[in-house]
């Protein structure tokens, strides 16, 4: 007997099932003693007798698997630090792209019914990137009935279906069971935002893993005790006649970063049925490529496999960002991308002449606001502190999105109604006020400024570009003309050239009416102009 020993690093391993993966596939040679995989260091360590085999067979073994052999000494090659820094400044920029599209475009420009389905698509997306980690995590057990069936002469298809309607119950019912526990939790929009920023997190660490950036992050681990993490894989594993029952143990498997995010996710709903919706979609997402999993590893090769895998890494990243910042705009805090542009760029506000009016600071200040199905139009208003506010909503259409309001800093929290409405608050302090709707995706904001006499006669120089300044009680400085009522046949052009008799200003009227929809306005539409149109 030759006992040899030999350690080389596989890479594409992206989660602790790719272990077991390589193990199992690796004890199947004749002649090996023992092997050990880690997937913090992506290390594999085998003892074998080399009368029996060698490291070609288990070089072999472990590349049909998808996964990369590297050599120790060919893994101390490592790119040079200015191109890794390159590689993250520029990932970041992207990042940082993609938040703001997904900000700016969602309240811009999709209604909020739409916009309520495409966040189901999106779960079903992650399902299907998902679909590509069950394979190397759960493959085995699917190839294993699979092989079953081939033995006894008959098709898999029945399998595969029993397969893929017990994994998506197993899914749905645990959704619905953190749904149901999230419902014995006052849900404020703070731990909406928390739970919406910590799935966030279970994705982008799962992410940079499947990227294979960052190794610490590997050390970060969440799943079912060991003990318990091994009897689901040995009823898995011994349940080659029973697709059904792997389908079920699957709703198990949450050493799985996506699936983590998804239980998380339908905490937060605080209700069974949407967490059960939850899960349900995006159960559904992770079959499609895990049935096709036999005709895949026929067609695809290991590296294409591989490259599928860095792909499917840089979307779930993406995903992770964007579903990072919807969760902290719930919170209120500030911290998401476009309130802190918002306060970078924020300047002082400008010192304005006494007015030649009375100059007393007023009673009351109103806004006024239309719900409709763009969204929220103004959605950025100027405010004195220590004014008591009326926020005048006009309903004109109520969406499943833009039917409920929060301001979790000033602990505001309501249903939009049809029709007129008044939410009646006082800012006390001063600095930005971000708001949102309930799903964190049609924003506002109010910058709230010292209540000197001179800020009555002039707008307040901020970050909101010619948001409306609330409408003082008594009207002061009413000749000023805040609002516009569209009329049949206006375009921003038109109303450009009426009001300022430029109609270059157009743009002017943009800035301040983000959420408005250029190409399309309505006859009455409610149109945020800046402060020096005539009246």
């Amino acid at each position: 007997m030759n006992e040899t020993a030999i350690t080389f690093h596989a890479r594409g391993m992206h989660c602790h099932g790719c272990e077991h993966v390589i193990e199992g596939a690796v004890k199947k040679l004749a002649g090996v003693r023992s092997v050990s995989a880690s997937y913090p260091t992506e290390t594999v360590v085998v003892d074998y007798d080399a009368d029996a085999t060698n490291f070609s067979a288990i070089r072999n073994s472990v590349e049909q698997n998808g996964y990369r052999v590297v050599l120790t000494e060919e893994a101390r090659r490592r790119r040079s630090p200015f191109i890794r820094l390159a590689i993250i400044v520029a990932a970041l920029a992207g990042l940082a792209a993609l938040i703001l599209f997904d900000t700016r475009w969602i309240s811009a420009e999709g209604a909020p019914d739409v916009a309520q389905h495409m966040s189901l698509g999106l779960l079903f997306l992650l399902g299907l990137l998902t679909g590509f980690h069950c394979v190397g995590m759960c493959g085995a057990f699917v190839v294993s009935y699979a092989a079953a069936d081939a033995r006894a002469g008959r098709s898999s298809f029945v399998s595969h279906l029993s397969y893929g309607a017990g994994k998506t119950l197993s899914y749905t019912l645990i959704g619905a069971a953190f749904g149901w526990l999230g419902a014995f939790i006052a849900f404020t929009p703070m731990l909406r935002g928390v739970a919406g920023v910590a799935a966030g997190a279970f994705l982008l660490i799962f992410g940079l893993n499947m990227l294979g950036l960052f190794a610490p992050l590997r050390r970060f681990r969440l799943g079912l005790p060991g003990p318990l993490q091994n009897w689901v894989n040995r009823e898995a594993g011994g349940a080659r006649h029973r697709p059904f029952v792997i389908g079920l143990l699957n709703g198990l498997m949450i050493a799985c970063g996506p699936l983590q995010a998804m239980y998380v996710m339908a905490a937060g709903t605080g209700s069974p049925v949407e967490g059960a919706k939850t899960l349900f979609v995006f159960g559904i997402g992770t079959l499609p490529v895990m049935l096709a999993f036999g005709a895949l590893t026929t067609v695809l090769s290991g590296a294409v496999t591989h490259r599928l895998l860095t792909a499917s890494g840089v979307i779930v990243v993406a995903l992770g960002a964007v579903m990072i910042n919807r969760g902290l705009i719930l919170t209120g805090s500030g911290a998401d991308l476009a309130s802190l542009m918002t306060s970078w760029r924020s300047p002082a506000p400008v010192e304005r002449a006494q007015p030649q009016q009375d100059s007393a600071v007023p009673k009351t200040q109103t806004i006024e606001m239309e719900a409709n199905g763009l969204g929220f139009t103004p959605s950025r208003f100027t405010l004195l502190r220590g004014v008591p506010v009326k926020w005048v909503i006009n309903a004109t259409q109520v969406t499943t999105c833009n039917n409920r309001i929060l301001v979790p800093s000033l602990k505001l929290e309501f249903d939009v109604k049809p029709g007129r409405q008044t939410i009646e608050f006082t800012p006390e302090k001063t600095g930005v006020i971000p708001w949102s709707c309930w799903m964190g995706m049609l924003r506002g904001e109010f910058v709230v400024v010292d209540a000197k006499p001179d800020a009555l006669s002039a707008p307040v120089a901020s970050a909101d570009q010619g948001a409306p300044q609330a409408t003082q009680s008594p009207p002061a400085a009413a000749a000023v003309q805040k609002t516009y009522r569209a009329r049949r046949g206006d375009t921003l052009r038109s109303i450009a050239k009426r009001l300022y008799g430029d109609e270059k200003r157009w743009r002017d009227i943009a800035a301040a009416n983000p959420a408005l929809n250029r190409k399309k306005l309505r006859q009455g539409q409610i149109i945020a102009l800046p402060a020096d149109a005539r009246p």
